[in-house]
């Protein structure tokens, strides 16, 4: 076995200030929160997951949907006239962790996936004044995730770990 003394006043302090930075990781939860949410904004304007699989496309099903309602969708499949989902995107630290996400109630749908008729289905009335019933959703929706950690999102939060401990020890 080998021991090794640090005695030194400069070593010492850049042990305690990393001792330091470790018992209070909200600094660091905080900038992985705010890549996150780059990089799954980034998701949405590549139109791709996090591992870089690109996400289905639309199909002419919901384009009808849009030209129905005089809508014009966004230019990849997950970004609809409002923006809403791409644009809630925000998250939480505490501690020594970070959640983030939306919070649209149909996210999960769009990074999961549903079938047609999953969440049941709601009446309506047609022009004859006829009762019927719709799925809920209407059709598949293919799963689409935006949220994540792929390999170079990985690397970065590995990165901004190393960086928080490098700036702890100087």
């Amino acid at each position: 076995m080998i021991r090794v003394d640090l005695t030194t006043n400069e070593i010492s302090a850049a042990l305690k200030r990393v001792s330091d930075a470790l018992s209070d990781l909200s600094p660091l939860m905080q900038d992985i929160g705010e890549y996150m949410v780059k990089s799954t904004k980034d998701n949405f304007a590549d139109a791709e997951s996090p591992d870089g699989k690109k996400w289905a496309p639309r199909k002419q099903s919901t384009m009808d949907a849009y030209a129905r309602r005089k809508d014009t969708p966004g230019p990849t499949p997950l970004i609809g006239p409002t923006k809403s989902l791409s644009g809630t995107i925000s998250y939480e630290a505490s501690g020594d962790s970070v959640e983030w996400g939306s919070k649209m109630i149909y996210a999960a749908v769009q990074q999961f996936g549903a079938e047609a008729g999953e969440f049941g289905a709601r009446m309506g009335v047609n022009k004859k004044g006829q009762r019927f019933f719709m799925p809920i959703p209407w059709g598949n929706i293919p799963a689409r995730p935006f949220l994540g950690i792929g390999r170079e999102q990985e690397l970065e939060v590995m990165e901004l770990v190393a960086e928080h401990l490098a700036n702890a020890a100087r």
